[in-house]
């Protein structure tokens, strides 16, 4: 390790890269802790050097491009222009596996002189207060602003996902897409929203907008944990844990102490040693949540996320309980279309594709025509009115146009968000009522052909996620690549 230049000091590999940022964050969020508790208990100030140490490391990486830059067929860890980009890092040991990946290929087949030291962005309170006891009486949130480092909402931002920055103009171009303090923003918003810690998310996400694929993923867990796989544990809303080795009684004893209805979007997740297991996240209903979720997901980086819920078929020939694989998305949303424009193509991901088709072929046993009378492909258009067909007759010739074979409220969200947040995306949806032909969702319309319908779908998309896991390398796609994009994925 060189010595310190300017501040930061040289690391020769990635593993010393992520020990640095690690040692200085905790020197920070510690220190910063500690400041708290002080003023908490006797009013004591932080002085001004005190202040200077409250902030995020950096990570500077520098690319002089002795020759022609190299070519790689990988979507991320690569350098497109000679410059130099870094980023602030927040809680590096909880993302070290993300920075290996990242920085290992990068030293490796690039030259690049990597650096770490302290940054001037100052670590906002209320994102270390989860180690300082606040319960001290007459203080107000509004006081330690004044003292400590607060939120600034100013500088949270998604401008270089959104391509916002001219890199022209830059002295520092963007080495990863969110900051720490964008990081810090989102991880604290999980935890509110999901009701769990979001160093259980795992890289593996499935979203539904229906409890009942809650019920069917907590028995899917419970059974692997029962089973000789590689699961370890499930983590479900309040942070509630079921271990491998429970019996079938003590793990159900468990499960009566879950909450979940305290948290508008709650999370389970299903754990393995290696950490690539999968999160299911019941989204409710509507294009806000769905940006809302998804916005505080992609800081986790994700491997993928996949939409599994209901939809409305628009064809005839549908049946209840049938699926639908999205290849298209016609967004009359309107939630992101400031940020990506309706006209803006979201391509479909061929490896994401072709898992959702093979799971539901390996899940219900049938193949060919016997698999296409279960399975349609083609154009999803999602509402943010949950009442559309109330306009049918103005609806009806753009649909039509589009040739749209189902309708939902979610699905080109997070379509549109994996899109813009680089996080490999899909859809496969299941046929829950035909509001244009007279078979509308009532209490007991859909029958036990539904029911058995809920079961099947859930399994096909942990089997999708399970046959995308075993070629990871491949699904991160360029397509998903802007012109101007961070050396990170």
């Amino acid at each position: 390790m060189a010595e310190p230049s300017g501040g930061y000091q040289q690391v020769t590999t990635a593993e010393q890269a992520v020990e640095v940022l690690a040692a200085l964050y905790g020197q920070a969020s510690s220190a910063l802790a500690q400041a708290l508790t002080a003023y908490l208990q006797n009013r004591r100030r932080p002085d001004a050097a005190q202040l200077k140490a409250f902030c995020y490391p950096a990570l500077r990486l520098t690319y002089e491009c002795p020759g022609d830059v190299p070519t790689s067929v990988r979507a991320y860890a690569k350098v497109q222009l000679p410059g130099t980009y870094g980023i602030t890092v927040t809680h590096p040991g909880a993302f070290r596996n993300y920075l290996l990946e990242q920085l290992r290929p990068l030293m490796s087949e690039f030259t690049v002189r990597v650096e770490i030291g302290l940054s001037e962005q100052a670590i906002p309170y209320p994102y270390v207060v989860e180690h300082v006891e606040l319960a001290s009486a007459g203080v107000t949130a509004s006081e330690l602003a004044r003292v400590f480092p607060s939120t600034d909402l100013s500088s949270v931002t998604d401008a270089t996902a959104d391509g916002l920055n001219d890199w022209d103009t830059l002295d520092m171009l963007p080495l990863a897409l969110f900051d720490a303090a964008r990081t810090d923003f989102s991880l604290r918003r999980l935890v509110h929203y999901t009701g769990c810690d979001w160093r259980h998310v795992q890289p593996w996400i499935l979203l539904t907008n229906y409890h009942r694929y809650v019920d069917q993923f907590i028995r899917h867990g419970l059974d692997m944990l029962q089973a000789d796989t590689r699961f370890q544990r499930m983590v479900l809303p309040g942070n509630v844990v079921i271990e491998r080795g429970l019996s079938e009684g003590e793990m159900q004893a468990i499960l009566e102490q879950v909450v979940w209805h305290r948290y508008q979007m709650p999370a389970y997740h299903l754990q393995a040693e290696e950490g690539q297991g999968i999160t299911l996240v019941n989204i409710g209903v509507g294009p806000s949540n769905a940006k809302n979720i998804t916005d505080h997901l992609a800081v986790l980086r994700p491997h993928c996320w996949l939409m599994i819920g209901h939809c409305g078929g628009l064809r005839q020939s549908q049946t209840i309980g049938d699926y639908v694989l999205a290849h298209a998305y016609m967004r009359r949303d309107g939630i992101l279309d400031r940020v990506l424009p309706p006209n803006i193509p979201l391509p479909a991901l061929a490896e994401v594709q072709m898992a959702l088709q093979e799971a539901a072929a390996q899940v219900t046993g049938e193949r060919g025509d016997a698999l296409k009378r279960r399975l349609r492909t083609g154009t999803v258009l999602t509402y943010d009115d949950r009442n559309w067909e109330l306009r049918w007759a103005q609806e009806r010739p753009l649909i039509n146009q589009a040739r749209a074979i189902a309708v939902d409220m979610e699905s080109g969200t997070i379509a549109a968000q994996g899109y813009r947040l680089r996080v490999p995306y899909g859809t496969l949806l299941c046929v829950s009522d035909k509001p244009l032909h007279s078979e509308i969702k009532l209490p007991g319309a859909a029958g036990v052909f539904y029911e058995k319908a809920v079961t099947q779908h859930l399994h096909i998309g942990i089997a999708a996620l399970e046959l995308l896991r075993s070629q990871r390398d491949s699904l991160h796609s360029r397509k998903l690549r802007s012109f101007d994009e961070p050396p990170f994925r």
